[in-house]
């Protein structure tokens, strides 16, 4: 067999704004088009591992800078295979200005490129090369949107239960009423009916106080879990929440790295982490679900349906995964839900390909 030369000899960085299949309601008239970057590594021999992120908010060209001029150079002429001491490296290189933001996000991109060129390289999936656990994984149907109206909501969760998803999201706070979302909390469970979990996304809209008083209105109508109530450094607000809750209260897709996450697992009262893995990567993202096993935590990532079903087949301790839907038009195959159940690809790497005339038509100038 000829010896594999997995030097480093490119990374190239490319930003993409491209509408939206289906324009999500974040907030009343939100608009945006989707805003991507893409960080592409080449190898001598010619693997091309690909890292990608969808930024909601304007932060990608600042990523961009922070890939090419603080990180790249680090990267450049190592071999592909030294996934763990680049990320080391890339991480304490960064601490006086890191530990969050820019720095780890673009991090992040090298890591999933990296670890792509990885599994190319040995001719198999993430999910086998990392010790396969299962094939199948839940995923709900998350995207009932407070941004819609109050019927848009309703619609919304019953077409994924038509889809055949047994579990749905939908969010409160910050542009709705106390009052109204707990209606809307009312009517999307009599839409949906007992037989459909619904979880319940504050997205840091509350104080503990204040969480607590709406988590005990909506937890009367079976909410599966009530997800970021308070800001990410609340951390004892978390606790006070979790612990006046009959329902699960749960968070992490704001925390950068195992070591934000570390309150959790000294005090393990929120029983579901949702790291996201633009927030460390792959390798990342691996430790925080052995660390969260260790003290019986569950995964459910957030977003990236895509790429998490390799982490999730991965792994014991996986329970959901979220499907929003942000960007399954841009693949060219991907393992898209059937049924709300989300089966692990085969495919070398993660397997992910963007279409070609969707980077010809959306580049960024």
């Amino acid at each position: 067999m000829a010896e594999r030369n997995l030097t480093i000899k490119d990374l190239r960085v490319t930003l993409l704004t491209v509408p939206y299949a289906e324009q999500p309601a974040f907030q009343a008239g939100y608009n945006k088009p989707r805003s991507l970057l893409l960080c592409e590594i080449e190898t001598a021999d010619g693997h091309v591992g690909l890292g990608y992120q969808l930024y909601l908010r304007d932060s990608m060209r600042t990523t961009k800078a922070a890939i090419e001029e603080m990180l790249k150079p680090q990267v450049m002429g190592r071999d592909a295979t030294e996934v763990e001491g680049i990320w080391r490296d890339l991480w304490t290189s960064t601490l006086a200005d890191g530990r969050g933001g820019a720095p780890v996000l673009g991090l992040s991109a090298i890591d999933v490129a990296l670890w792509d060129i990885v599994g190319q390289a040995a001719g198999m999936p993430l999910h086998r090369l990392w010790g396969h656990c299962q094939s199948e994984v839940k995923a709900y149907g998350s995207g009932v949107w407070r941004g819609m109206t109050r019927e848009g909501m309703i619609e919304k969760a019953k077409r994924f239960k038509s889809e055949g998803f047994s579990a749905i999201k939908m969010q409160v706070g910050h542009i709705w009423g106390d009052k109204d979302d707990v209606e809307n909390v009312r009517q999307v469970r009599a839409a949906v009916g007992d037989e459909v979990d619904i979880m319940v996304d504050a997205n840091m809209a509350y104080t503990a106080d204040h969480a607590i008083l709406m988590g005990k209105k909506i937890q009367e109508y079976g909410i599966y879990w009530l997800e970021e109530p308070v800001v990410p450094d609340d951390y004892e607000g978390y606790f006070r929440v979790a612990r006046a809750l009959d329902t699960r209260v749960v968070g992490g897709e704001s925390h950068f790295t195992r070591f934000d996450l570390k309150p959790f697992f000294q005090n393990p009262v929120c029983p579901i982490l949702q790291p996201d893995v633009v927030r460390g990567g792959l390798t990342e993202i691996r430790k925080i679900a052995a660390i969260a096993d260790t003290f019986g935590l569950k995964i459910a990532p957030h977003l990236y349906p895509e790429l998490m079903i390799q982490v999730m087949a991965s792994i014991p301790n996986g329970e959901i995964i979220e499907d929003m839907g942000l960007l399954a038009d841009i693949w060219i195959d991907w393992a898209a839900p059937v049924k709300g159940v989300m089966t692990a690809p085969e495919r070398p790497g993660h397997g992910l390909r963007i279409k070609p005339e969707i980077i010809r038509d959306y580049r960024v100038a």
